[in-house]
């Protein structure tokens, strides 16, 4: 039984705990799926499922709560305008963990979190579009400075 234990420390200080969370659920908004540990995972699960909850009635105070609690307005507004119009009909359960073996170096149980009907696109946020730009860029000459 777990009476009056309040959260899981991670082995951390709060801050360093506080920030991890914080930037771990920014990364599982920006992406929808990110990969951790099976710990970790377990923590953010329910923050996750109170920020889609928050967004989902789009008032002043619950945007400055979200903004509170991710400090990022990119993520906020990610919340509010994709993910609580995705989630309207669902109650609960927006997201999902499955297990995904163990690291190589610690043999630490790894997993996949990620929401449930994710955008497949989103996992390509932050990668190059088009190759043939890339190498437009590499064939431009350098100024060479003297």
């Amino acid at each position: 039984m777990r009476h009056k234990f309040g959260h899981k420390k991670l082995n951390r200080t709060s801050e360093h705990r506080k920030a991890l969370i914080k930037n771990m659920l920014n990364s599982l908004v920006k992406y929808e799926q990110i990969t951790t540990t099976l710990p970790k995972a377990k923590v953010i699960r329910p923050e996750a499922e109170k920020l889609i909850t928050i967004g989902k009635k789009d008032t002043l105070a619950n945007t400055k709560k979200l903004v509170s609690k991710l400090q990022n307005i990119q993520t906020v507004n990610k919340i509010r305008k994709t993910l609580s119009k995705r989630y309207l009909e669902r109650k609960g359960g927006y997201t999902r963990i499955i297990k995904a073996g163990y690291r190589y170096g610690d043999n630490a149980p790894m997993a996949i979190i990620e929401f449930i009907d994710r955008d497949l696109e989103a996992k390509r946020v932050d990668k190059k579009k088009n190759k043939v730009e890339d190498k437009n860029k590499e064939t431009t000459p350098t100024q060479k400075t003297a």
